[in-house]
């Protein structure tokens, strides 16, 4: 099993970057513009297709934790998390998306899209404007 893994600075609490990873408002305004919550089960849709996630775990302004159950063969059994601390005046977001069968060219796709995504919250918890999908940045013919 491979992960990727990023680390940002964010100024802004941990409880608005918290409020940003939790609510379906935080989530479509930094990651896809298509967010809901079907009783428990966070859908993402992108172009072409998306994401079914699970909530396994949430921790007030220091945890999120997902379960990927729904989308692309290589998500399906993964999880996604953001753990959150305070530090010098930022909230350090490490995130990791854990459990990939092998680090392949859609990883290597999916980690720049998930840096690309990380700048969108933190624009998004320090300036009130995030870049989501369909506004995200295009970096190949995979969206």
């Amino acid at each position: 099993m491979v992960d990727i893994r990023h680390r940002i600075g964010v100024r802004a609490t941990p409880d608005d970057v918290y409020t940003a990873l939790t609510t379906v408002d935080g989530l479509s305004r930094w990651w896809t513009e298509d967010t809901t919550d079907d009783g428990g089960v966070l859908k993402f849709r992108f172009i072409p297709g998306g994401f079914d996630m699970v909530v396994l775990e949430t921790r007030p302004a220091e945890l999120v934790r997902w379960e990927v159950v729904a989308g692309p063969d290589e998500w399906v059994g993964t999880t996604v998390t953001f753990a959150l601390n305070e530090e010098d005046g930022y909230t350090i977001v490490l995130f990791g998306h854990e459990g990939w069968r092998e680090a392949g060219e859609f990883m290597s796709h999916c980690t720049t899209k998930w840096g690309t995504f990380l700048l969108s919250l933190k624009n998004l918890v320090e300036t009130g404007e995030g870049a989501p999908a369909p506004r995200d940045v295009q970096i190949s013919n995979w969206h």
